[in-house]
């Protein structure tokens, strides 16, 4: 297998915290790290593109809640799909950020467009997907 070297700008803070990660899950290099940062994205993108059939799982979000218009926008995202949302869960973890647990079942395809919509709105800081079953 052939390596090839990169250059990997990163803001200061998401360095800080990941090189605190990196040291706490014993790795000995960020390049062994990253490697297998890019390798979850890889499955988590493939995932995301390619599954078929009905899901279980959990979707994750972490939000700004004081973007104007998103707080409206993530629920009418979630009644668009309610065929595959069995219950929401609001978390407000500062003045500033929420988190929503999302519990979901349905074919692969309806989560995949939910997941992207959640995604793509400004103000969504993250969006993780985690399947439980098939």
């Amino acid at each position: 297998m052939s390596i090839i070297r990169i250059s990997v700008t990163f803001p200061l803070d998401l360095l800080r915290k990941f090189d605190e990660l990196i040291r706490q899950g014993g790795y000995e290099t960020r390049s062994k790290a990253i490697q297998d940062s890019a390798k979850m994205l890889i499955s988590e993108f493939e995932w995301l593109h390619k599954a078929e059939g009905t899901k279980t799982g959990v979707l994750t979000m972490i939000y700004e809640h004081g973007v104007k218009g998103l707080d409206e926008a993530l629920t009418d995202i979630q009644h668009d799909h309610s065929h595959v949302i069995l219950a929401t869960m609001h978390i407000h973890l500062s003045e500033r950020d929420c988190l929503e647990a999302i519990a979901i079942r349905g074919e692969a395809a309806d989560i995949r467009r939910l997941t992207e919509q959640l995604k793509t709105k400004k103000g969504v800081e993250e969006v993780k997907l985690t399947v439980v079953s098939s």
